[in-house]
């Protein structure tokens, strides 16, 4: 069995609002395996991202713990990655100077940084860009940028937080295709936030679907989805209607309290 990278528990978050408190998750409990691809799901509001910022201690808990690899996180984890939801690209650097941004960070420089920029570039199918600005680029492109100005520092643990939450169907696609290219490359432990069902059952192995606000766990799903995934052909099949239907079943049950 793979190793437990990521141990979650009983974790709660408060927020404190003009004098009033805001309960925004409580007492969730979870554990992520080491290469596992882990996607939470459920209504706005629910607390997903705050559950990805306590992992990555951009915000603490007001309650119980994070684990990486057996040990509380008590300030940003070196070995997490963290992709947001708006692309976050500087304007005034090139595609290449925004993609090497992490490695001048950690002191990263000469041809051992040129070499990953180019390789990173050719991943992420951005070859004959490399001196362009962001103003001159697609939402998507740019988010490529984004994707892969985190992956060339190498994380191992990588928290993406509806990175292509913004973007049309056929953009979204095509990243998803792109991510699952660079995951079955690198196999990077991913805890990656939607409120896109579809989205969540083409790219991930287990999804955790949580209630409305103050967000707890209501199912963990795994999919039964062969890897390779053809992103395209995927939504097609009868496997795929399956699962989005026993999924929604649950989720749809917290969509229908949230709108009445």
């Amino acid at each position: 069995m793979p190793r437990v990278r990521i141990q979650i528990r009983d974790l709660s978050k408060t927020f404190r609002e003009g004098g009033r408190e805001v309960p925004a998750v409580s007492r969730v409990s979870l554990d992520i395996l080491d290469k596992e691809f882990v996607a939470l799901v459920g209504p706005s509001g629910c607390g997903k991202s705050t559950i990805l910022n306590m992992i990555g201690r951009l915000i603490a808990p007001s309650a119980g713990q994070v684990l990486i690899d057996g040990v509380p996180v008590s300030d940003v984890p070196r070995q997490v990655g963290y992709v947001f939801q708006k692309d976050t690209v500087f304007p005034w650097r090139t595609v290449a100077r925004n993609i090497a941004l992490g490695l001048e960070y950690r002191g990263i420089a000469g041809p051992e940084q040129e070499r990953r920029v180019a390789e990173a570039i050719r991943l992420a199918g951005l070859a004959g860009f490399e001196d362009a600005f962001p103003a001159t680029l697609s939402g998507g492109m740019r988010q490529r940028v984004a994707l892969m100005r985190t992956l060339i520092v190498e994380p191992e643990i990588l928290l993406m937080d509806e990175p292509f939450g913004a973007l049309d169907t056929h953009t979204k696609l095509g990243l998803h295709a792109e991510l699952l290219a660079l995951w079955e490359a690198k196999h990077q432990t991913v805890v990656f936030v939607t409120h896109d069902l579809s989205e969540a059952i083409t790219l991930a192995d287990r999804i955790v679907v949580l209630t409305r606000r103050p967000g707890r766990i209501k199912l963990i799903h795994e999919v039964k989805l062969p890897r390779p995934r053809d992103v395209i052909k995927l939504r097609e099949s009868d496997e795929y209607a399956r699962e989005y239907s026993q999924i929604w079943h649950v989720l749809g049950e917290e969509f229908a309290e949230h709108v009445r």
